[in-house]
């Protein structure tokens, strides 16, 4: 009796302590060659869109093996060298005749864009832009930009500030401004020229640390739906899709302002564990026109949005551009885009090392390389060959634990269990003397 339970307790804690799967190139079932291109050292290459279908959620199980061992790795991803954005003080606002002056007061970094707080719609302005080391100090002249509202057109608006990369302290802004053509008659809404317009700033990441994206899927086939023209595309699973991106008929110059509406929804049976649908919204935009002498150039054909991250199966991803009662416009492509990433080694051989994926099973693995790695200021640019299937691959025995298997066997064993200690009490019982 005492032989049966221990072992009963024995395929329970196997059951509880299932083995731990280790890496082995046998389990792939992909596997790329690295070719740096140069010399020795940090070594870094772009890791392609269309290995994450393949891989691992979080491309988890990807190794690189070098002369039969295993080579520690760090994966980066592009993102901003600076803040989302930082704010720019406001300093001694007021009028000089009819010209709103003020100056602002600089994060300590360099940037490159200015986004201006502007309370007012309807409005053409030209801002005249200085940059100084001090308020009252002989200004350096960074540009004349021109500011907009069209609401009343029905098109878009511009505060922003372009300039080249500076990394002056202060700013001296001089605003002039006046009613768009076309704007409303006197109003709620008509625009006047005043201070109290003048709401706030702020700066962005300068265009030289902004994020690198690359195209993860691009689609062509458009289609028009009512007053809609549609893009819709089979998205991989475990693919990021972080902005997306339009394409218009090079000889297309019109004007426009239209709403995007995106939308992933999971394909396939639907079951209580499904990932719920993802969306986004937005607005693509272009104004290129001559206004009251002033020339006005304005464009946005990207929105962000974060779909396909968390989708473990196939999805439908439709993009829907809203276009009232004007004419489509003519979209030639929509791009489906993620930040870039990267697989960082160290390229200490001549041998060239070998990227493996497609092994589901493994743990992220944990390294001192990846933990201490930081981007030397001269990386070895390296390049991921074509993907192939692993010659050697064999399917991975199944490491599950017995009860991932067989979810009803922990509960066979104990009732087994429950039943003999039940029988052993019984039998004690009627052994006791009356």
């Amino acid at each position: 009796m005492k032989f049966v339970l221990t072992a009963l307790l024995g395929l329970l804690l196997q059951a509880a302590n299932p083995a731990f799967p280790t890496p082995s190139e046998q389990y792939f079932r992909y596997h790329r060659t690295v070719v740096p291109v140069g010399d020795r050292g940090q070594a870094c290459s772009v890791i392609e869109p269309g290995i994450f279908p393949k891989a691992a959620p979080s491309l988890k199980d990807l190794r690189l093996y070098q002369d039969g061992r295993e080579v520690p790795y760090a994966i980066t991803l592009s993102q901003p060298e600076q803040p989302d954005s930082d704010a720019a003080r406001v300093l001694n606002l007021g009028m000089r005749g009819d010209t709103i002056v003020f100056d602002l007061e600089m994060p300590a970094r360099r940037y490159t864009d200015v986004a201006l707080d502007l309370a007012a719609r309807n409005y053409l302005a030209t801002a005249v832009v200085s940059g100084m080391s001090q308020p009252g100090a002989p200004p350096t002249s960074l540009g004349e930009f021109t500011l907009f509202d069209l609401s009343e057109q029905h098109l878009s608006h511009n505060t922003t500030l372009h300039l080249q990369e500076s990394s002056f302290p202060f700013l001296h802004v001089a605003i002039t401004a006046s009613p768009a053509p076309a704007s409303p008659a006197p109003g709620s809404h008509d625009f006047v020229a005043s201070p109290q317009i003048i709401t706030g700033a702020t700066v962005p990441p300068s265009r030289e640390a902004q994020v690198i994206f690359t195209t993860a899927l691009s689609i062509t086939a458009i289609e028009q739906r009512g007053n809609q023209t549609i893009a819709i595309a089979t998205l991989p699973p475990q693919l990021p899709i972080e902005r997306v991106t339009f394409v218009l008929a090079p000889s297309y110059t019109g004007n426009f302002s239209r709403d995007v509406f995106i939308s992933a929804k999971p394909t396939g049976e639907s079951n209580t564990t499904q990932a719920a649908p993802e969306s986004a919204t937005g607005t693509i935009q272009r104004v290129h026109l001559t206004q009251a002498g002033r020339e006005i150039r304005q464009q946005q054909l990207s929105i962000p949005a974060i779909l396909g991250a968390n989708l473990q199966q196939n999805a439908t991803l439709e993009v829907a551009v809203n276009n009232g009662n004007d004419a489509p416009l003519p979209i030639t492509a929509v791009l489906l885009e993620m930040r870039e990433h990267e697989i960082c080694f160290d390229a200490s051989t001549a041998s060239r090392p070998e990227l493996f994926y497609g092994d589901p099973a493994l743990p992220t693995p944990q390294y001192d390389f990846a933990r201490l790695f930081s981007p030397s200021a001269r990386l070895v640019q390296a390049q991921l060959g074509p993907e192939q299937p692993n010659p050697g691959y064999h399917p991975r025995p199944d490491t599950r634990s017995i009860t991932e298997r067989h979810p009803d066997f922990i509960w066979i064993v104990l009732l087994i269990v429950i039943s003999i200690l039940a029988i052993v009490a019984m039998r004690s019982t009627k052994a006791l003397p009356r």
